[in-house]
This record gives structure tokens, sequence and C-alpha cells, in this order.
């Protein structure tokens, strides 16, 4: 008895009781890699909304949706390399913790990594992960890196060489902004 009590609470801690997440949730990975061959379409509408213009210099590098906020992450690029690891951390958090708070609990997201592997991603399953891996991260560490709803209406682009996070679409805006702005600068805001 005591057995089974410990593995009720360890699916509880570690997000696979299916109270938590409901049946179907509970067997599906956080992250699913999109073939290569088959995240085409999701470049071509991308780049088709959003005019990305990629390049060390382009900066927007895409045309800023309403409403939309770009944080500057310029103080985290700034800082050594704790505060650096810690801060991009902390935006990878807070964008969870935002995402979990407005999308479905069965909704995904796209994630564009630019020249590298494409993902679908489900929020509230990653948040009930205890080692939460992040094969591309909110926080722009190098590359170009987007989130995105499917109807590309709501969610993230991270500008690496800008340090930049654009956060577009209701109610992602209204949830994660006064999180990040309590501790980082606005660079540009594109609200009604």
């Amino acid at each position: 008895m005591l057995r089974g009590l410990q593995e009720r609470l360890a699916g509880i801690v570690h997000g696979t009781d299916e109270r938590l997440l409901g049946p179907a949730l509970a067997t599906r990975p956080a992250w699913e890699p999109i073939a290569m061959d088959a995240d085409d379409p999701y470049w071509t509408a991308f780049d088709e909304r959003f005019a990305f213009r990629p390049g060390i210099r382009s900066w927007p590098a895409i045309d800023e949706p309403r409403p939309s906020v770009t944080i500057d992450l310029g103080p985290i690029f700034a800082g050594d390399h704790s505060q650096f690891a810690a801060g991009a951390t902390a935006v990878d958090s807070l964008a969870l913790a935002a995402m979990v708070r407005v999308l479905d609990p069965d909704a995904s997201l796209v994630v564009l990594d630019w020249q590298h592997q494409t993902y679908r991603l489900r929020p509230h399953l990653l948040a009930c992960q205890t080692d939460r891996e992040w094969p591309t991260t909110v926080f722009p560490n190098g590359d170009y890196y987007i989130f995105l709803t499917e109807d590309m209406r709501t969610g993230t682009f991270g500008h690496p060489w800008e340090q930049t996070l654009c956060v577009f679409g209701e109610p992602l805006v209204s949830a994660l902004v006064p999180m990040l702005t309590s501790w980082l600068p606005i660079k540009r805001s594109n609200r009604p």
C-alpha cells in the first residue's frame, strides 16, 4: 500500500498522474521533433506573416505585429556568466509560466530554431516535468528562437544579435510582459 501511494505521489510530482494532465496528455511528450522535410510550411507561413529578415544587423528582423512588446535583453547579455545563466533561465521560466496561464492544457506551440530542428512543444506537459529539457529556449542564446501558436497570432520571437524578445498576441502580451518588465526594459511597444 505504501509503495502504491509513493508511486501515485511521484506521478503527481513528475506530471504523469492522469488527474493532473488527463489521460491523453499524460502519455505525450512535452517536446516532439517535426521532421525537417515537414517544417517548410511553418517557415513559409512565418516568413509570409512576419516578413522575416535574418541578419546580424537586421533590426528588427520581423514586422512586429499588433499587439506586441519587444523586451531589451541587453542587461542579461551584459552580466557575468552566472548572471547571464540566471537571467536566461528566468526568461524561459517566466515564459513557460505565462504560456501555461494563457494556453489551453492541450495546446501546443510550433518552435522554430533558425537553421535547426523544429519542434512541437506542449507547455503544460513541460511545466509538469521536474527536469525540464529545453532543446530550444525562449531566450535567444545564439540564434533566432520562435515560439508560435499554430495560427501564428501569439508567441515570442527571440533575436540574439539585437538581444531582444518580441512578445506578441493576446493574452500572452498581458501575461508575460508585466513579469519581464518588472526587471527588464522595453525596447519597442506596438500596442493599439
